[in-house]
C-alpha cells in the first residue's frame, strides 16, 4: 500500500489521503467522524459513492507551515464568550489567503483523482463529528457540484474554515467542549445523479418509537430537503415488517440538480409528479432494509442519507441519533423500557410570565380551558374542516402541563398550533425566539408534526390553498379586526365588570360566568391570527435584516420592530409616574408614604384628609386595577381587593419615571446609513407590519388582563359562596379545587365532603411541591409522573453557585449600565440598580423607571415587559440561564444590552438584604 493511499505513514512530501483500503485505527484517527462512518458502511458491502479523505493532518500541516497555527491557537484561546462571529470571520480570512504549498496541494489532487474527477461532493468530517455523545450535525460545510481541481481546492479551503464558523464554535461552548485549533480531515466524494434523495430515521423522531422508521423524500438531490426549501414527502414504516403505516405527500413543486457551476441548479415539479409520492413499494421496501442492515450494523438507531439514481439505492453517510429531540429511544441513562410511550417536551418559555412559581390548581386548570377553547375557535377562524377539528381537539386541551404546582407549555403540541397558519417553517423559528425557547427540536422532528392528518393529492393542496387565503385575509384586515374586537370588547366588559358578585347568589355568579366563557374568551379565538401575523411579519423582517444588513447587531430587529408611539402596555408606567409627581409635591404626603406600610397607606392617606391624592389613587386603581403582578394567578388579589401593592409600586416611582428614549430611533438611524431605495422601502412596509401587529397585541393584552380581571372577580365570589353554604371550611379553599370541581358543585356532581378532602390532599402536596426548584425544560414519555421522568427531568431541592465571572443572553435592548444587582422575586423600588428577576409579568412594568437596566432568566426579546424596557430605552438582557442563581443582590455588574452580556465587576463579601431568592420559581 502506498504512502498516499492511506498506509499511515507520513513524510515530508507525502500528506495522507485515506480510501476505503486503509486501515481502521488509521481511518478512525484521521479521517474524522464522517469519513470513519463511510470506511464502516463501504467495508461491510453498503453501495457508497466513491469516496477519499483528505486527512486531518493536511490541515495540521497546511496551517504549520503557512504559520497559521500560532494565530489559530491564539485567536481560540482569546476568543470571549458571545465573540464566536468575529473570532470565525478573522479565522476564516486566514484561511481563505494562506498560501499552500506543493505537498498540501497534491494531497487534494490526489484525493480528487482517486475518485474520478468530474462533479464531487467537497464534505466537512470533524474528529468529533457523528460519534456515540456528540453529533456535530449542521455545524460544518458540505458542498455539492463541484468541478474541477481548482474548484476542489477552494471548496476545500472552506470546509477547512467552517471547523472554525460561528455555530460550530458556538456548539462546542455550549457543549462545555474546548476549542480545537485541529481543523476537520475533507471528503471527496463523487457525486451521484440522484433521481430521489432523502432521510431515513430508524427510529420516529416524534415519539422515540423503535417500532416505526421515518424516510423523508424530494425529487433531485437532498439539498432541498436539507434546506428546508422543499416540502418533503414523509412516509411512517413499521420497523418490522416494512409495512407502510402512514404517509404525507409533500408539495415538492422544486428539484434540485447538478448545474453550471457549484451548488445546485433548482428546476420546476411537473404538476403530476407533485401530486404522488416520490417513492414506489419497491423503494420503500428497499430503504426499509438498508435501515435495518444499518441500524443492524452499528447496533443503535441512525440517521441515514439516502439517494436513488437508476436501480442502485446509495448510502451517503450515517450517524447515530444522539438526542432525545433528534428522535432517539431513549438518553444513555433511561432504560429503553422506561423510554416508551410519547415524547413530551415541557418548557416553561414565555409561561412563566404568566403563571410563575406555585400556582393554584384553580388558577391552572381556568388557563388549560381558555387556552382549549381559544385555540379550538382559532382553528374554527382559519376554516378547518369539521373532521380537521376533531383531530384539533384531541390536543387543544392539552396545550399546557401542572407539575407540582408548575404551569408548563407541551411544547410540541405549540408546534402544531403554528402550523394552521402558513409558512411554518418560518414561523415556528419566530415562534421560539418569542417564546424564549432555549433548545430547538430537530427539523426532521418539527416537519413530522401537523395539526391534523394532512390530505393527499389535489384535494389536500385545495385545502391548504384555500386555509391560506383565509389567514392572508386575516393578515391583510388585522388591524381593522382588532379594532373590532377592542370595541365589541369593551361593550361586554362592562356588561360583565359593573357587578357586586358578593350581593349575588352563588348559582346567578356561576351563569355569569359561564357567558363571561361564552361572550368573552371563546370570541378570543379568531384574534389568535395576531399572534400568527406577529409571527410573520416579524419573521420577514428578521429574515430582511440577515440578507440586506447581514453586519446588524443582534438587537437591532428587535428595536426596528419596537411598535414606538403609545403603547397601550406603557400606560400604568406613565400613570404612575403621574401619580408619583402628585404624591412629591406635597412634603407631608411624601413623608407619609415613606413611614407607613404599603398596607396602612391607603386608610392613613383618608385619614390625613389628603383627598386629591387618594382620588389619584382610586382613578388608578378602576382604570389599571387589574394590571398588578401575578395578574393573572386567581389566588392574587388585584388592587381593586387590596390596593398595598399599589403602594409598593408607588414607592419606586417616587425616585422618578424612566426618560431615556425609546429605542425605535436607534433602528432609524441605522437604517439611514445603510438602506436606501426600493429596499427601504420594502423594508419599512414589512416594518411597518411587525410594528403594528405588536401593538395590536399589546391592546389585546390588556384585554385579556381585564377578562381574566373579571373572572377572577366571580370565581372569588364562588368561593365565598361556598363557604358560607358549609361546602368548604373557608372562602380561599377554592383555590386548592380545579374549575371543573367548581362547576360540579353547582352543577350536582360533587358532594361537599369530596371537595374538602381534595382541599385536604391538594394543600398538603402544594406545601412539600414548594420546596423544590423546577428544571426550565424537560421530556417525559408515557405517564408524566411515574417510570421516573421526573427525576431525570431535573426536579432538585436547591442550586448550586458555578461562580461564573460573566453571564451571556439574548439582547434585548441596546445601552451600558453598571450597578449593583438588585434580585427581586415581586417587584419594588430597585433605586437606580440593576433589576434580575428569573420571570416578569405585565404588573414588573412599574418596577422599570427606577433600573439603570433589566436582565431576566426567563422570558423573551418579545416578553411584555422587555417590549415596554424598549420603550423606555433601559437597557435589557432576556434569558440569561441562572442569573438568579449565579448573581446575589449587592454584586456590582456591568450589563451590556447589545451584546447580551452581564459581566460582574465585584462580588459583596455578605449578599445583601435585596436577594430575594429563586428556589421555588
Amino acid at each position: 500500500m502506498s504512502p498516499s493511499a492511506g498506509s499511515g505513514q507520513q513524510s515530508a512530501t507525502s500528506l495522507r489521503v485515506l480510501t476505503r483500503t486503509g486501515e481502521p485505527a488509521e481511518i478512525a484517527e484521521w479521517a474524522g467522524g464522517k469519513g470513519k462512518n463511510l470506511h464502516s458502511l463501504t467495508a461491510v458491502g453498503f453501495r457508497v459513492p466513491d469516496w477519499s479523505v483528505i486527512g486531518l493532518d493536511v490541515f495540521t500541516e497546511f496551517a504549520r507551515r503557512s504559520g497559521l497555527d500560532t494565530r489559530l491557537t491564539a485567536l481560540l484561546a482569546g476568543a470571549p464568550r458571545g465573540g464566536e462571529r468575529r473570532t470565525s470571520e478573522e479565522i476564516a480570512a486566514l484561511i481563505a489567503g494562506a498560501p499552500l504549498d506543493e505537498d498540501v496541494t497534491e494531497a487534494v489532487r490526489r484525493a480528487y483523482e482517486h475518485v474520478g474527477g468530474g462533479l464531487v461532493a467537497v464534505r466537512s468530517s470533524g474528529a468529533d463529528e457523528d460519534g456515540a455523545e456528540h453529533s456535530f450535525a449542521g455545524q460544518f460545510d458540505s458542498f455539492l457540484n463541484v468541478s474541477g481541481f481548482d474548484e476542489v481546492v477552494a471548496h476545500v479551503r472552506r470546509c477547512w474554515a467552517s471547523a472554525f464558523s460561528e455555530r460550530s464554535l458556538h456548539y462546542r461552548a455550549q457543549r462545555a467542549l474546548a476549542p480545537s485549533a485541529g481543523g476537520v480531515a475533507v471528503i471527496v466524494q463523487r457525486m451521484v445523479p440522484a433521481e430521489r434523495s432523502g432521510v431515513l430515521f430508524t427510529v420516529d423522531p416524534t415519539t422515540g418509537s423503535t417500532g416505526r422508521y421515518v424516510v423523508s423524500a424530494v425529487y433531485g438531490l437532498g439539498e432541498g430537503l436539507v434546506s428546508g426549501a422543499v416540502d418533503a414527502d414523509t412516509v411512517v414504516l413499521d420497523a418490522a415488517s416494512g409495512e407502510r403505516l402512514h404517509a404525507v405527500v409533500g408539495d415538492k413543486q422544486e428539484s434540485y440538480g447538478a448545474g453550471t457551476g457549484p451548488g445546485c441548479a433548482i428546476r420546476p415539479v411537473a404538476e403530476a409528479d407533485r401530486e404522488v409520492l416520490s417513492l414506489s413499494a419497491r423503494d420503500l421496501a428497499r430503504l426499509h432494509d438498508v435501515g435495518t442492515r444499518v441500524a443492524g450494523h452499528y447496533g443503535a438507531p441512525q440517521d441515514i442519507e439516502w439517494a436513488i439514481a437508476g436501480d442502485t439505492v446509495w448510502v451517503l453517510q450515517s450517524r447515530p441519533v444522539t438526542t432525545p429531540l433528534a428522535g432517539s429511544t431513549a438518553t444513555p441513562s433511561v432504560p429503553a423500557e422506561e423510554a416508551r410511550g410519547e415524547l413530551r417536551i415541557w418548557d416553561n418559555s414565555n409561561i412563566i410570565e404568566s403563571f410563575s412559581g406555585i400556582v393554584s390548581p384553580l388558577t391552572y386548570s381556568f388557563a388549560a380551558d381558555t387556552y382549549a377553547k381559544v385555540y379550538e375557535s382559532y382553528a374554527r377562524a382559519l376554516a378547518v374542516t369539521p373532521d380537521q377539528l376533531r383531530e384539533v381537539q384531541e390536543w387543544t386541551p392539552h396545550l399546557l402541563g401542572y407539575f407540582h404546582g408548575r404551569v408548563y407549555y407541551n411544547l410540541l403540541h405549540w408546534y402544531r398550533m403554528v402550523r394552521l397558519a402558513p409558512l411554518y417553517r418560518l414561523n415556528r423559528r419566530v415562534l421560539e425566539k418569542s417564546l424564549g425557547v432555549e433548545e430547538s427540536i430537530s427539523d426532521e422532528a418539527a416537519d413530522a408534526l401537523h395539526p391534523f392528518t394532512p390530505r393527499p393529492g389535489l384535494r389536500g393542496r385545495l385545502n391548504r390553498l384555500y386555509r391560506t387565503l383565509v389567514f392572508t385575509r386575516k393578515f391583510l384586515t388585522m388591524r381593522k379586526s382588532v379594532d373590532a374586537f377592542h370595541r365589541d370588547f369593551y361593550r361586554a366588559y362592562e356588561v360583565f365588570n359593573n357587578v357586586d358578585y358578593d350581593a349575588l347568589p352563588g348559582e346567578e355568579t356561576y351563569r355569569r360566568f359561564r357567558r363571561l366563557q361564552r361572550e368573552l374568551i371563546e370570541k378570543w379565538g379568531p384574534m389568535q391570527a395576531l399572534d400568527a401575523a406577529i409571527l410573520l411579519s416579524v419573521g420577514l423582517l428578521a429574515l430582511l435584516t440577515r440578507r440586506w444588513l447581514p453586519g446588524a447587531p443582534e438587537w437591532f430587529t428587535w428595536a426596528a420592530a419596537s411598535p414606538g408611539g403609545d403603547l397601550e402596555s406603557a400606560e400604568p408606567v406613565w400613570a404612575l409616574a403621574e401619580l408619583a409627581a402628585l404624591a412629591t409635591a406635597d412634603d407631608e404626603v411624601r413623608r407619609l408614604l415613606e413611614a407607613t406600610s404599603d398596607e396602612e397607606a391607603y386608610q392613613a392617606l383618608r385619614e390625613g384628609g389628603h383627598t386629591e391624592v387618594l382620588a389619584a389613587v382610586d382613578a388608578y386603581i378602576a382604570s389599571y386595577g387589574y394590571r398588578s403582578p401575578d395578574e393573572l394567578k386567581l389566588e392574587v388579589p388585584d388592587l381593586h381587593e387590596d390596593p398595598a401593592g399599589l403602594f409598593t409600586m408607588l414607592r419606586g416611582a417616587l425616585t422618578g419615571p424612566a426618560t431615556a428614549a425609546g429605542r425605535g430611533g436607534d433602528a432609524d438611524a441605522y437604517l439611514d446609513g445603510r438602506l436606501r431605495g426600493p429596499r427601504r422601502r420594502v423594508y419599512e412596509l414589512v416594518r411597518g407590519k411587525a410594528r403594528g401587529s405588536l401593538a395590536d397585541r399589546e391592546r389585546l393584552r390588556f384585554c385579556r388582563t381585564r377578562a381574566f380581571g373579571a373572572a377572577k372577580r366571580m370565581l372569588r365570589a364562588m368561593g365565598r359562596d361556598l363557604a358560607r353554604a358549609g361546602a368548604l371550611d373557608a372562602w380561599d379553599d377554592v383555590f386548592l379545587l380545579r374549575l371543573e370541581e367548581v362547576r360540579g358543585a353547582y352543577e350536582g356532581m360533587l358532594a361537599d365532603a369530596e371537595l374538602r378532602d381534595l382541599v385536604a390532599l391538594r394543600r398538603r402536596h402544594l406545601a412539600d411541591d414548594g420546596a423544590l426548584r423546577a428544571p426550565a425544560r424537560f421530556t417525559t414519555r408515557g405517564a408524566a409522573y411515574w417510570a421516573g421522568n421526573l427525576e431525570r427531568g431535573g426536579w432538585t431541592a436547591a442550586a448550586v453557585r458555578s461562580g461564573a465571572r460573566e453571564l451571556r443572553g439574548t439582547p434585548s435592548c441596546p445601552g451600558v449600565a453598571e450597578g449593583p444587582a438588585v434580585v427581586l422575586d415581586a417587584p419594588r423600588d430597585v433605586g437606580g440598580g440593576i433589576l434580575l428577576a428569573y420571570r416578569t409579568d405585565p404588573g414588573w412594568v412599574t418596577a422599570l423607571p427606577s433600573a439603570s437596566a433589566l436582565v431576566i432568566e426567563r422570558g423573551s426579546p418579545l416578553t411584555h415587559v422587555a417590549v415596554v424596557a424598549r420603550e423606555l430605552g433601559i437597557p435589557t438582557v432576556v434569558q440569561v440561564k441562572n442569573v438568579t442563581t449565579e448573581i446575589r443582590g449587592g454584586t456590582r455588574l456591568r450589563v451590556d444590552g447589545a451584546a447580551g452580556t452581564v459581566t460582574v465587576l465585584d462580588v459583596p463579601d455578605v449578599p445583601v438584604s435585596v436577594d430575594a431568592g429563586t428556589s421555588t420559581s
